[in-house]
């Protein structure tokens, strides 16, 4: 599939392939998507803002230029902003294609990087040696500032003009946790807001620190999604509760939202409060909470696609990847999206291998509602 390459959040031919639970797929302009939720409905979004989390800066020991791009931290409190998990590039910037950036500077332990304002020192190397722990020097808010100040949202080369942290913040931003938006919540506008009003779906939202989507490296890339933490508040689980009590769905809007609810449910009942959705979503997984998904179009291989077939069976997404490409929709951040409503258990089953590192337990898809 061909890459969105502006960063409009909104543009007008912006279209949506709608799968529902039998397999059947149509096409639809992507300001409907109220029109295919049910009343009674619940559309859980992720109201993260997307934080400028490259940090262009030096690497002290060698002198030689480097990029920290911020990709994990342990919680979402703010006074927490000391410690990340992030990944390493040398020279260049976003215009050249990720896979093809230059390696950083070898790094170690104890390595201080100069990034604008800020220092930080690299704790250890995370059995990779682009992937590694750093910690910054000086209060929260000194951290905070240099961040806002000096930090630029991670870009990929498919968007060619430089994005400013308003193309990535979504309409209901609100902590500014996310190290890349949480791009499903693109879709969302006033007008959407007050037609899923209108036709008696309800709105609820959760945060969750959306996490790298590449680093250019195949064997980085097989580790991801890195933990992310998340917070569901009490009204968004009563607001879920309220959904399965009229037999009606929760609808996500994207793959962090999956992620959030399923983890947070992963003990057999959905609880409010903090978390570190930690577990890979993929065919083996049974789903407790979401029946149906937005996305965006995402390609075989990644993890976004493989969260997907915990909706559907691979022939159902091998023929949604074939109407994508055919009718010429676009992928990435900025692209078009999906609507995907879960398939009966055995229906999934039918033509699924799981993946190896899969785990998940089928009989808990017959699990009580949440409560």
């Amino acid at each position: 599939m061909k890459a969105a390459e502006r960063p409009l959040q909104r543009p007008r031919d912006a279209r949506l392939l709608v799968i529902d639970a039998a397999g059947t797929l149509r096409h639809a302009p992507r300001a409907r998507l109220a029109d295919f939720l049910r009343p009674g409905d619940v559309l859980v979004a992720n109201d993260a803002a997307t934080l400028p989390a490259s940090l262009a800066g030096t690497h002290e020991r060698t002198g030689r230029r480097i990029e920290v791009r911020l990709a994990g931290r342990a919680s979402l409190a703010s006074d927490d902003v000391r410690e990340f998990t992030a990944v390493l590039f040398g020279e260049g910037d976003y215009r050249i294609r990720t896979e093809d950036r230059p390696l950083p500077p070898h790094v170690g332990p104890g390595d201080r990087l100069k990034l604008g304002a800020l220092c930080a020192t690299v704790l250890r190397v995370l059995d990779h040696p682009r992937l590694v722990a750093l910690r910054f020097e000086g209060a929260p808010d000194a951290i905070w500032a240099g961040i806002a100040r000096h930090g630029k949202p991670i870009q990929y080369a498919h968007v060619r003009e430089p994005l400013k942290l308003w193309d990535v913040w979504t309409c209901v931003a609100a902590l500014p946790v996310a190290f890349e938006p949480p791009s499903a919540g693109f879709v969302l506008d006033w007008a959407l807001l007050a037609a899923l009003k209108a036709r008696g779906v309800g709105f609820a939202t959760l945060t969750q620190a959306a996490g790298l989507s590449s680093t250019g490296d195949a064997a980085l890339d097989a580790r991801l999604p890195l933990p992310e933490p998340y917070r569901i508040a009490q009204a968004t689980v009563d607001a879920i509760r309220g959904a399965r009590g009229r037999g009606a769905r929760v609808v996500a809007l994207g793959t962090t939202v999956v992620r959030a609810l399923e983890h947070a449910a992963s003990a057999g009942v959905l609880r409010a409060g903090d978390g570190l959705a930690d577990e890979r979503i993929g065919p083996a997984t049974a789903l407790r909470v979401v029946d149906a998904i937005v996305s965006g179009t995402h390609e075989p291989g990644t993890s976004h696609y493989d969260l997907m077939r915990a909706f559907a069976s691979d022939d159902v997404l091998e023929r949604a990847a074939g109407e994508l490409e055919s009718q010429g929709y676009l992928t990435h951040e900025f692209g078009d999206s999906v609507l995907l409503e879960r398939a009966a258990l055995d229906a999934r089953q039918a033509r699924v291998t799981p993946d190896a590192g899969q785990c998940g337990d089928r009989r808990a898809h017959e699990c009580p509602a949440p409560a």
